[in-house]
């Protein structure tokens, strides 16, 4: 019985000969020796196996949070991790994943976009997790929208960036994270700032 991973793998490498776009079921089928029905087994369409690929990034990333010294990282360095975990579980076949995103988004394609915004979230949601963010409410907002914008940038930048290892793109995403970090520090102090002040005008004048 074929498995998930092996349609996926399968998958990814007809990407890497030719083109994502050029990729069909019936393909994958046949360098398999199995039937488009054993395929439908597990995926009720092309777009489900690209669910499938990041879905294995995401997985990649999680499991990184076992290794001995990631709670002694810190925050910054957690999210860095992740990311280029995340990240280097595509790097064999990035032209390929180049190819997936490229193809959601092309105009018309609303049916692949709002799923795709939709993982996009979950990813961020999980990779708070396991960094172990905890802020909530306004803050917790803030922070999602901060992660989203530096993960779909370093993203984007990795897609094209033909360093030895992503280099380039480790570097990129560290200073994002230390912008970040460096804001968020200003944030504090000045909200800090603020209740000292209206503190200090709520107090009684002296007589």
């Amino acid at each position: 019985m074929v498995t998930a991973d092996q349609i996926v793998n399968t998958a990814v490498e007809l990407g890497e000969q030719k083109s994502w776009e050029a990729v069909r079921l019936h393909d994958v089928a046949a360098a398999l020796e199995i039937t488009l029905d054993d395929v439908h087994a597990h995926f009720r369409e092309k777009e489900d196996i690209v669910d499938a690929w990041f879905e294995r990034a995401d997985r990649a990333m999680l499991k990184i949070t076992q290794a001995p010294n990631f709670s002694y990282l810190t925050p910054r360095q957690r999210l860095h991790k992740l990311i280029m975990t995340w990240l280097g579980a595509l790097y064999p076949y990035r032209k390929t994943t180049r190819e997936m995103i490229y193809g959601k988004l092309e105009p018309g394609h609303i049916h692949v976009q709002v799923p795709g915004l939709m993982r996009i979230s979950r990813t961020v949601q999980w990779m708070r997790e396991a960094a172990g963010r905890d802020a909530t409410y306004v803050r917790r907002a803030m922070e999602e929208t901060a992660l989203t914008t530096i993960y779909l940038a370093t993203f984007f930048r990795w897609m094209n960036d033909d360093s030895s290892g992503a280099t380039r793109t480790s570097r990129f995403l560290d200073g994002c994270l230390l912008m970040a970090e460096n804001l968020d520090r200003m944030a504090r102090f000045t909200r800090r700032g603020s209740g000292d002040r209206m503190d200090s005008e709520k107090m009684p004048q002296s007589i």
